[in-house]
């Protein structure tokens, strides 16, 4: 019996399947085919074909030498806030050879410049001047002595090394030099206060301006008893009385303290 089929149908073919090296060489050369139909249309720019060689695109030379005129630095014969052979701000070199003078903002910048540098060599000398110092008030205390006593009670209190002789003037009238001295005949002596040690402190002003570190030695302690005069000398007197070794008179001679 013939099978009719209505107008309206459509045929549904179902293909084969295939598998094979055969059918795997056709895949590969319909896959080829529609890369090269691509790259032949408007997309060519965007699917390179694969096997063209990337070519480099090639820059031209770029020049490494630097445009930049050499000038030398001129310097001044001229003292400049007491310093000789100051550099001088150098003329800006035009294009067609002329100089332009600098401008406010540059001459500033360059006294700025030399106001930093200036201060960072006195702070490096300062450091030098602390650290020799420091290196002589080792050695003292290291020698011990009076001088070591007085070099000890100086890095204490965290005072410079050039108080020590004027602090030792002090002592030798004071003591002279005997960390054990008792003063038995003065004033403070008859209230039943002498005073004691190398700067002859009575044991209330000893309590009061011993350095912290030392307070619990004894007021014929030689550092503890410098550290205590010390600073109440400075309290009650000032730095200068001290830097002059004590009071003085008119004349010179020495008050005390």
């Amino acid at each position: 019996m013939a099978v009719h089929r209505s107008p309206g149908a459509r045929a549904r073919r179902i293909p084969a399947r295939r598998s094979g090296p055969a059918h795997a060489a056709a895949t590969r050369t319909s896959a080829a085919a529609a890369l090269g139909a691509v790259t032949t249309g408007a997309f060519a720019t965007l699917f390179p074909a694969v096997d063209a060689p990337v070519q480099a695109e090639v820059e031209e030379p770029v020049e490494t030498t630097l445009a930049a005129v050499s000038v030398p630095l001129e310097v001044s014969d001229v003292p400049v806030d007491g310093v000789t052979g100051a550099l001088l701000p150098v003329n800006t070199v035009l294009a067609h050879g002329e100089r332009e003078a600098p401008t406010d903002l540059q001459l500033a910048q360059l006294d700025k410049a030399f106001e930093i540098a200036t201060e960072i060599a006195e702070l490096h000398a300062k450091q030098q001047r602390e650290q020799a110092d420091q290196a002589k008030m080792d050695a003292l205390i290291a020698a011990g002595g009076l001088d070591g006593w007085i070099a000890e009670a100086l890095d204490v209190m965290d005072l410079p090394l050039s108080l020590a002789p004027a602090i030792k003037k002090i002592i030798l009238k004071e003591s002279n030099g005997n960390p054990k001295a008792i003063n038995r005949w003065d004033a403070n002596a008859r209230r039943g206060t002498p005073s004691q040690g190398l700067m002859q402190t009575i044991p209330s002003t000893f309590r009061k301006f011993v350095h912290p570190s030392l307070a619990h030695l004894a007021i014929t302690h030689p550092v503890a008893n410098i550290t205590a005069g010390v600073r109440y000398m400075i309290a009650t007197y000032g730095m200068e009385t001290l830097e002059q070794g004590g009071r003085r008179s008119a004349s010179g001679a020495y008050l005390g303290y």
